[in-house]
């Protein structure tokens, strides 16, 4: 699925325009960007947590020659899944979602 069909499922599901799905996409996808890069995680239970991953510097071998080379180290996005995630995935029974009601009406004073 690319990003295009990701905001028309969107707008199919939610009832919003596809404008308006692309604009709340975006949205989503700059602050997770911007959270990560205050180096921060973004955790969205159920589904998964965002987080960046720091790798030292090692030295490392080059295939075609096996000359020893230096790798610098490197700060990385990494997702690691929720269990709704994995047993979405895995096809596991999982919780019907969730479905707001109408507000309780209020009820009238005490005389």
């Amino acid at each position: 699925m690319n990003k295009a069909e990701l905001v028309k499922s969107i707008a199919e599901q939610t009832g919003i325009t596809a404008k308006l799905a692309d604009e709340v996409l975006d949205a989503i996808t700059e602050s997770v960007t911007a959270t990560l890069k205050a180096k921060d995680k973004v955790t969205l239970i159920g589904f998964g947590t965002f987080e960046v991953a720091e790798r030292a510097a090692r030295t490392g071998r080059n295939p075609k020659t096996g000359e020893e080379i230096k790798i610098k180290a490197t700060v990385t996005p990494k997702f690691k899944p929720g269990k709704g995630l994995k047993d979405a995935v895995a096809n596991k029974a999982t919780k019907p979602k969730a479905v707001a009601k109408p507000a309780a009406k209020t009820a009238k004073k005490a005389k």
